[in-house]
Formats: C-alpha cells, structure tokens, sequence
C-alpha cells in the first residue's frame, strides 16, 4: 500500500510571492495582512480578511440601497473613525507593529498606509472607488464622488480622518518642494503628487516602512526579511538587491552578498556608488574566499 503523497505548506515568503506575482489578481488586503507572518509566523491572514470582512458587513447592513456616494462616505467615516474609533498611532509612530493590519485591527491604531489599506478595503466594499495616495512624506485616500453628472474627488487623512482642502494639502506639500527645489518657475502641480497608488506601489511603501525601522536599529535579521519581500515584489528594482546584499553582508552571508550585488552592480553600471560597490564586493570575495598561502 502506498504512502499518502505529503504537501509542505508554502513559506511566508512564497505565500507572498504567489499573492503579488500578477498585478491583475493583486489583493492588496490580503498581501498587506501577509507581511506580518515574518514576525508572526502561524498568523491565519484568512481570518484577518474575515474580521475584515465582518466589519464591512455590518456597515453595509446599514446603509440603504439607494444611498449616493457622499452618503456613503459619511456613513463609511462615522463608522471607521468614530464607532471603531480608528486612529494615528501618535504615542508610537515608529512601532513596526503598526505596519502589521492583525495588530491596527486589533488596538484601533496604526500609521496612515495601514489605516488607509483597512479604509479603502471597507470603502471598497460599501462601492465606494477610492484608491491610495503615496503623497510626500504622508500617505493619503482619494475617493471619487460621482452622482449624476456631478463629479469630484475628496481627500482623507487616514491618520485623523479629516478631509483636507486643496490649500491644506499644499501646505502639506510645502517642505518637500522646498526641499526638492520645486517652487517658483520649476513648481510642479497638486495633481501630480494626488495621482493614485497601484497596490504593488503601496506595499512596496508599506515594506519600505518596516526597512527603515529596522535599518535604523540595525536590526538585520528583520532587516532581512523585508528585504527578501521587497526583491520578490520589486524583481527590478536592483536597489533593493543592492540593499539586501548589504544585509548579507553585515550577517556575514558573503556569497549572497556579492550575487547581489553583483546583480545590482551589472544592472547600473552608470550608479554614483558603482565603484564602491565593485570595491566592497572584491572585498566580499577575499573574505568569503579566503587565498591559500
């Protein structure tokens, strides 16, 4: 009698991969609920959709049939930030947790890409169309409100649960044109930074979140992980095979680091680090392969 055939269940890493490999099936609630299984490795991301899910639901529930987008989003906001009472993370903006949508869920805090991904997924749901908005520095929603003829587009805060008014969004611009040299004759419109997320980008912001907070306290075994993740999502973008190898290298994984980045480095011949890197990796390579003598 034969044995029964085994299966292994998927890694974190290849659960994500699978979820992002095509943008047209890219849920983006279920691949951001999935970012946590690197810290939480028997997280069930099927039951944080279902919570999700079950919140949508009971708003649904509520608003009547006929009801026109403004409404919609009247009842969406009293409901998301009022009665769930979901909010910024003030006290601790740089927690990672607040990157993980099992844990925003559950203290009704977070960062505002996490709370945006929760409110655009419930937004979603009631038929609404909003999408995110990687705005400089402050991650926005942009709702589209069309009733009839009339059309427009509202602006939420996901930290406060504000709408904000085009004065108010360019003083929130303000600093990063300065910063970037776009005022006077070289100043760029609102529009141009309002333009909506794809859901790859928006992971990518979210991953590149936790790369920070990690980075920051050179905590590499972490750093790692999301470096792996944004490589899988990002398969050309040779910056973050660049940065991994990094990070291989600081964990003493000399073989990876110069496969990196020697990737990167054939990929950019023209990069301003393109000659400190070809150093590093000769350097990689001595200490990987030590010569005999």
């Amino acid at each position: 009698m034969s044995e029964p055939l085994q299966f292994e269940a998927p890694t974190a890493l290849e659960y994500f991969s699978s979820l992002v490999a095509d943008d047209s099936s890219l849920s983006l609630i279920e691949a951001a609920a999935s970012i946590a299984q690197d810290e939480y490795p028997h997280l069930d991301t099927q039951a944080v959709l279902a919570e999700v899910d079950a919140m949508a639901d009971k708003l649904k529930r509520r608003i009547p049939p006929d009801a026109v987008p403004v409404q919609r989003l009247r009842w969406l906001n009293r409901y998301f930030f009022g009665e769930l009472g979901f909010a910024g993370n003030v006290n601790n903006y740089y927690d990672p947790r607040n990157s993980f949508l099992h844990t925003v869920l559950s203290t009704r805090r977070g960062i505002p890409i996490t709370l945006a991904v929760l409110y655009i997924e419930l937004a979603t749901q009631v038929g609404l169309t909003a999408r995110g908005v990687s705005f400089p520095g402050h991650f926005l929603i942009k709702l589209r409100m069309h009733t009839g003829r009339q059309h427009g587009e509202v602006v939420i805060d996901p930290f406060t649960g504000h709408s904000l008014s085009r004065e108010e969004l360019d003083e929130l611009l303000g600093p990063y044109k300065r910063s970037h040299g776009l005022m006077g004759d070289f100043d760029a419109p609102l529009g141009l930074f309002l333009q909506a997320a794809a859901p790859r980008d928006v992971l990518a912001r979210m991953l590149r979140n936790l790369k920070e907070i990690h980075r920051t306290g050179e905590d590499w075994h972490r750093l790692l992980a999301v470096s792996h993740r944004l490589v899988v999502l990002l398969p050309h973008a040779w910056e973050e095979r660049r940065d991994r190898g990094l990070v291989h290298a600081e964990m003493g994984h000399y073989a990876r680091a110069v496969d990196d980045l020697t990737a990167y480095l054939e990929h950019r011949p023209d990069a301003d680090d393109y000659r400190a890197l070809l150093a590093r990796v000769a350097e990689l390579r001595d200490v990987g392969w030590p010569r005999l003598h």
